[in-house]
């Protein structure tokens, strides 16, 4: 009976130091989640499982390895926020696929993608021909997302690049509208801003610049 009740009160622990740490590591859909986030969950998995099999073992000896894996969580999460490229490292970034209808053999080989898995995620979202697709883009979850061209708008991007990321210029994504970042900084000294630092993030579509500054809002 004694082990009983100890299994509970342990389980019941457990469950709200865990549900502790998902709520402090944020809101996230499970299809969406990093591989940093993945093993977490596994590992805090493995941990209250063990400590609910050994109710001899002293509680301390599972919530320990908990908050270290917290902390851990919270570092790299904070150091993601400060970081583009550790961020990149830690989640992984999109991969443009197919641009104009064109398919990046180079990006697929990278990630490992092959095309079945193309075709097959470009038949769930009921597109049949390639022709059709101005972007599709793998996101790092996994997920292709798939920006369909306009029949109406032939002549204009109805998919908007970020050209400017957290202070960072996308060389990239100024390569795919064949623009150079002397142009992009250019048009910005234009409209009055002269550290591209300080902006949070740009894009330019059909002519137009959007422009959102660092800590605005």
């Amino acid at each position: 009976m004694e082990e009983t009740i100890s299994i509970v009160l342990r389980t019941l622990l457990l469950y709200f130091v865990i549900l502790f740490i998902f709520r402090v590591m944020g809101k996230r859909e499970i299809g969406e989640l990093s591989v940093l986030d993945l093993v977490v969950f596994i590992m805090l998995a493995e941990l209250a499982v063990l400590a609910i099999e050994e109710p001899g073992d002293p509680i301390i000896h599972t919530i320990l390895p908990m908050g270290v894996i917290f902390l851990i969580q919270i570092f790299t999460a904070w150091l993601s926020l400060k970081s583009k490229p550790i961020r990149e490292i830690l989640d992984g970034k999109p991969t443009v696929i197919v641009h104009k209808g064109k398919i990046n053999e180079s990006a697929m080989r990278s990630q490992r993608y092959n095309f079945d898995d193309l075709l097959l995620q470009l038949r769930e979202k009921d597109i049949y021909n390639l022709a059709d697709v101005e972007f599709a883009i793998l996101e790092p979850s996994g997920k292709l997302s798939v920006i369909k061209e306009d029949p109406k708008n032939k002549n204009q991007d109805t998919f908007t690049l970020p050209l400017v990321l957290d202070g960072r210029i996308q060389e990239r994504h100024l390569e795919m509208i064949e623009k150079t970042s002397f142009w992009l900084r250019k048009e910005l000294r234009e409209r009055g801003y002269e550290d591209i630092k300080a902006i949070s993030f740009c894009s330019f579509h059909n002519g137009q610049f959007y422009i959102d500054l660092k800590d605005e809002f």
